[in-house]
């Protein structure tokens, strides 16, 4: 019996697997507000009623390589940065929005189901979330380090942005002061703003040597979140 469930097991990895592919084909050709059930089935040699039982709806395909998507790219970025384990925050920061970019590079289609246009009646579940973290984790791991560390540059917020900075830094890294938090969300918006002109084609005839252009850019936002040190207190 362990013999036969475990034979069933592995089919059914396999199966998903080749579901989960051909979703992501169908993903590249058409969209992801286009991916069907029975166009996925049709294409595999399945009836519609035996691929609902490996996902019972398109929302449920969708967050799944919603999922995978988050995770391959948290991988790449947590590989970066492993390899640059010790080195300074910066340099750390910079390795991780490196890694980002040449995943959305190399993934453009899963780049846009993840940060392109919103699909049509399709809502994230909760699900998402820890996937989709894992680069954003990163990014405050190292701001957290240089804090805790040799610690950051800081800038005052404006009164009127206060209350939100005591918010975002409660539900977000509650060890880490407001004022470095709020630069920090504006950061990693930026980060994937930045990825997405280039994935999406808004850079074209702007920028050309994008590598350097790229570097640059989030070298300058790793100064914003306060990665460099602090100047000696000068002396009265």
């Amino acid at each position: 019996m362990s013999t036969a469930r475990g034979a069933r097991a592995r089919a059914r990895i396999e199966v998903t697997a080749a579901i989960k592919d051909e979703a992501r084909r169908q993903l590249a050709a058409d969209g992801a507000s286009k991916l069907s059930l029975r166009a996925v089935a049709r294409e595999l040699g399945m009836v519609s009623s035996a691929l609902y039982r490996y996902f019972p709806s398109r929302d449920d395909l969708l967050t799944a390589l919603i999922i995978d998507a988050y995770d391959s790219l948290g991988e790449a970025a947590e590989s970066a940065h492993a390899d640059v384990t010790g080195a300074a925050p910066r340099d750390r920061w910079i390795a991780v929005c490196l890694a980002a970019r040449r995943w959305a590079l190399e993934h453009p289609h899963e780049y846009a189901l993840i940060y392109g246009s919103p699909v049509p009646g399709y809502v994230a579940p909760q699900t998402t979330v820890p996937a989709a973290a894992r680069v954003g984790l990163l990014l405050i791991g190292v701001v957290r380090d240089a804090y805790a560390g040799r610690g950051v540059a800081r800038t005052r917020l404006p009164a009127e942005l206060t209350a939100e900075g005591r918010r975002m830094a409660a539900d977000i890294a509650p060890d880490l002061p407001p004022d470095v938090v709020v630069p920090l969300v504006a950061a990693w918006a930026q980060l994937y703003g930045l990825i997405g002109f280039e994935v999406f084609g808004q850079f074209n005839r702007v920028v050309e040597d994008r590598e350097p252009f790229f570097r640059q850019a989030v070298g300058r936002l790793a100064h914003d979140v306060g990665l460099v040190y602090p100047e000696p207190a000068a002396t009265p």
